[in-house]
């Protein structure tokens, strides 16, 4: 049986995981977008609602 101090170490560890799943999830998706797309298209047009 795992020790008190496993225990607040696991949940650490699992909130961190969610808290970067949380705020990750979309960039990363944007991420894999842009790079596999063809044509890819330049930073600034994919940023600038202008262009």
């Amino acid at each position: 049986m795992p020790s008190e101090e496993t225990k607040e170490r696991i949940t650490k560890v699992v909130e961190f995981g969610r808290t970067v799943l949380h705020y990750g999830w979309i960039p990363l998706i944007i991420y894999v977008g842009y790079t596999r797309s063809t044509p890819q298209p330049t930073l600034i047009k994919l940023i600038s609602p202008l262009a």
